[in-house]
């Protein structure tokens, strides 16, 4: 058994300090007091007062540290994973991309071989995004391959999907939405590269969708007279995600956000295959991205994807807004693990045992995962 001292640990609304967290594959147990001499076999680990919660996950990201999703390698999974830790992010939805049938078959077959077998950030499942949007708002989706929702597309890996982002608006969406809803109910639908209106997005919601993919970006702009997907977001219960690397989404309105979604907001990364890589050239769905500093973008100025880390997220947002720290370390760990309906997210007994170790600035010290270190800072 291993137990951390000397931690500011975030439990549940509020941070302890003066408790010891013990565990192994799982949490065992929190503890005002232990007498360590009764286990010549315990591991002590010294927080030095740094901030220590459960690991951080995320819904939205196509790769990290030069591997993509849609590689389709275990490889490229294995990189990813291996990358992640550096992050605070201890588990990951793997993030495909619009692009032909063949190659999105073949990365949810890749990830459904090899979900279990990666060795640093677990693989939680996959998020769809796209094909099943509209081309009108494909951003830096390919929209050559946008289609309608289809079942033959994903059916051979239904178990393996958690997350599907789609344009409610376009012919064939109730139908898909309504079936999925019914017979696999452990698929989050999220409205996303959409131009559905308020009215539309709305009864988007009654179908099923409980979610929006990056609030704000590639959907219709909030308008006073036409509210439209964000007026209906903000105007519901359900949860949504958002872009906080001050590129997609201005401060100001970080903080709208905040304040109009409180527990239903979650932070994602979005971030391609030059997550924690130097600036340079790249691809995000065979499509050539430029990276320079965080931005990451198109030839023609669009952005695509992001080179956001969670941890710079989780900053951005505790300094940036009025988000304490309580409040956005929950959404990048309570909050999605809920909406996953998994037991992680929370430093709570019988709970996966991924913890995260931090300083005052949400710099990275320790990541652990199923009870094993899996990155130490310097």
């Amino acid at each position: 058994m291993k137990c951390i001292i000397n931690a500011k640990l975030i439990l549940e609304e509020r941070i302890e300090e003066g408790k010891i967290l013990c565990f192994d594959k799982y949490i065992v147990r929190i503890a005002e007091d232990i007498n360590f001499s009764d286990s010549e076999d315990m591991e002590i680990i010294d927080a030095e007062g740094n901030y220590v919660s459960a690991g951080f996950i995320d819904l939205h990201i196509h790769g990290s540290g030069g591997a993509d999703v849609m590689d389709a390698t275990p490889e490229a999974l294995e990189t990813i994973s291996n990358t992640l830790p550096q992050t605070g992010t201890t588990s990951f939805l793997a993030t495909t991309m619009t692009m032909s049938e063949q190659a999105i078959r073949k990365a949810l077959q890749n990830v459904q071989d090899h979900i279990d077998h990666v060795t640093g950030a677990n693989i939680l499942g996959v998020h769809l995004e796209g094909p099943f949007i509209n081309a009108s708002k494909h951003g830096a989706q390919d929209r050559d391959y946008v289609q309608a929702p289809n079942m033959s597309l994903i059916e051979d890996h239904m178990q393996v999907l958690k997350m599907i982002t789609l344009a409610p608006e376009v012919k064939g969406t109730e139908f898909f939405v309504k079936l999925l809803t019914k017979e696999y109910p452990h698929i989050i639908l999220s409205i996303g590269h959409s131009d559905a209106s308020y009215e539309e997005s709305q009864k988007s919601f009654s179908w099923g969708v409980s979610h929006a993919t990056h609030l704000f970006n590639a959907m219709s702009p909030y308008h006073h007279r036409a509210p439209g997907i964000v007026g209906a977001v903000f105007d519901s219960d359900v949860t949504c995600d958002i872009i906080a690397d001050l590129l997609h989404i201005h401060p100001s309105v970080l903080e709208l956000t905040y304040r109009m979604k409180k527990e239903k907001l979650i932070l994602i990364t979005d971030a391609m295959r030059a997550g924690c890589m130097k600036s340079g050239s790249y691809d995000l769905g065979g499509r050539k991205v430029i990276v320079e500093g965080n931005s990451a973008a198109l030839e023609d100025g669009t952005l695509a994807g992001s080179v956001l880390k969670l941890n710079v997220a989780l900053k951005h947002m505790t300094t940036l807004t009025s988000m304490t720290r309580v409040e956005a370390v929950n959404a990048v760990t309570k909050i999605p693990a809920q909406k996953l309906g998994i037991k992680k997210g929370e430093l709570k007994v019988g709970y996966d045992a991924d913890i995260v170790i931090f300083d005052e600035n949400f710099s990275i010290i320790s990541t652990i995962i199923a009870g094993k270190a899996k990155y130490k800072r310097d």
